[in-house]
């Protein structure tokens, strides 16, 4: 498969996007003042900072919102008026992301033994 151009609202190209990555261009989310980031598919990836840093408004307030509006965008208007609708992330460009999940950061009831797996549910399923 070829590469795709990223192209803004003024028909611009501003950028190259490999198969699959995911471009986020000009953030501005809480603590993120217009940041651009590009991340590749099949890697671990993990965002790291001081309090305050934007690392949930980026993971949470940015992909994972975002990814979860452009899912409800796919849905028949007869289950999305059940939805409750989610604003747009403040961004030039988000290119990339398919619908995504997140675990809440809260603390949950776990035991030394519990894993991702385990505390989402989805363990069983992948036995």
């Amino acid at each position: 498969m070829g590469s795709f151009y990223i192209i803004n609202h003024k028909l611009r190209i501003i950028g190259k996007l490999n198969n699959r990555q995911i471009v986020l261009k000009k953030v501005k989310v809480h603590n993120l003042k217009g940041i651009d980031l590009t991340l590749n598919p099949f890697e671990l990836i993990v965002f790291t900072g001081v309090s305050g840093s934007g690392k949930s408004s980026l993971a949470f307030d940015t992909i994972f919102q975002e990814g979860q509006r452009r899912y409800i965008e796919t849905l028949p208007h007869s289950a999305k008026r059940y939805i409750e609708e989610i604003a747009k992330v403040d961004a030039e460009v988000i290119l990339g992301l398919s619908p995504t999940i997140a675990i809440e950061q809260k603390t949950v009831h776990k035991t030394p033994r519990s894993t991702v797996g385990t505390i989402t549910g989805i363990y069983d399923y992948m036995r």
